[in-house]
């Protein structure tokens, strides 16, 4: 997952890959992350999303679809669910954290 986490999440084939049945895998996955497959693909995203904004200077918009999602307006609401602030207030926030 965190090699193709841009790509749309597949559980029939991670399920498959790892021997399981989908639930099994599900069951599994959640077990050993406290997360879904789901919510973790979009942690994954998210937090990639927000290492390229801080780090390479990507706006918003191309961190959005980099990370591989197709609806800005989702991208923010989940960006600031996790992260408490919308994009790019967050990483103005960062930015003035790590000078003073």
């Amino acid at each position: 997952m965190k090699h193709n986490y841009t790509q749309p999440l597949r559980i029939n084939e991670l399920a498959a890959h790892s021997g399981m049945s989908k639930s099994a895998f599900h069951n599994q996955f959640k077990a050993m992350t406290s997360m879904t497959p789901l919510q973790f693909q979009k942690r994954l995203r998210l937090n990639e999303a927000r290492r390229l904004m801080l780090t390479e200077n990507l706006d918003a918009l191309a961190a959005t679809f980099e990370v591989g999602y197709e609806s800005p307006s989702q991208f923010s609401r989940e960006y600031s669910r996790l992260f408490g602030a919308p994009p790019l207030r967050d990483i103005k926030n960062l930015r003035q954290a790590t000078i003073a």
